[in-house]
């Protein structure tokens, strides 16, 4: 056991203590552009190939769903069209896990010059439900006949529970409509026209009954001038059958 205890004190009296290590404080030399940011040819710019932002920019110059993207943006409407919103709802769906909250809009769109559409749709927030809406509406235009400013004859649309007549109107009359058909009426441009709401207050359904109407409206052709004993007659108007 002394031989033990004498070892070890040798080698401890051998050992040497250690230097501590010295810390230079001299910057670091700057790595060459390889990196991911900043000064590289990284994501976020600099660099001599980075495009930084522009990276994320498609070959059109667009961002997604911006003009020149390929997102399901709007696309805007010509500046003749006027949108006007005619109902707006929040609707609930019961599903496994609870309720799901959903926004349903209805939108209608005209030149007031005879083309005029609808659309519905739903969607997570009311910007997108509009969106959609008025997508759906680009792709179902009618054309409305208009004689005189008028509808040029008298018609009556039943659709569901909806009910609505429609009867032409002397100039200076003005449009006597309540509720949603007014604005669908002064979106197609007719200026004196006298109707009826004769069945269900729901707005989309009457809008729809009213939108049925007017595309039932016939036609008018108008007869040559003719001429007996030297007096002109004036053309009379003849629907088409």
């Amino acid at each position: 056991m002394e031989d033990i205890k004498k070892s070890t004190d040798n080698t401890a009296e051998q050992t040497t203590p250690v230097a501590p290590a010295k810390v230079n404080d001299a910057p670091a030399a700057q790595a060459p552009n390889s990196g991911f940011r900043g000064q590289g040819q990284g994501y976020q710019g600099g660099g001599q190939s980075g495009q930084g932002d522009n990276r994320k920019r498609n070959f059109k110059g667009g961002r997604r769903g911006g003009p020149g993207g390929r997102g399901r943006g709007e696309g805007g409407l010509p500046e003749e069209f006027e949108q006007k919103m005619i109902d707006i709802a929040r609707v609930t769906r019961v599903m496994a896990g609870g309720k799901r909250m959903r926004f349903r809009a209805c939108v209608a769109i005209g030149n007031k010059k005879g083309r005029i559409a609808i659309g519905l749709a739903k969607g997570a927030d009311v910007t997108g439900a509009v969106t959609k809406a008025v997508n759906k509406a680009k792709k179902n235009f009618i054309d409305v006949p208009i004689i005189n400013e008028t509808i040029p004859h008298e018609i009556y649309q039943k659709l569901g529970a909806a009910k609505i007549l429609f009867k032409p109107a002397k100039k200076g009359r003005g449009i006597i409509a309540g509720g949603a058909v007014r604005i669908l009426l002064e979106l197609s441009g007719i200026k004196n026209v006298t109707s009826k709401i004769l069945g269900t207050g729901n707005k989309v359904n009457n809008v729809k009954c009213a939108i049925l109407a007017l595309s039932s409206l016939k036609k008018v052709e108008y007869k040559p001038v003719k001429k007996e004993n030297g007096a002109t007659i004036k053309p009379k108007a003849e629907i088409q059958s």
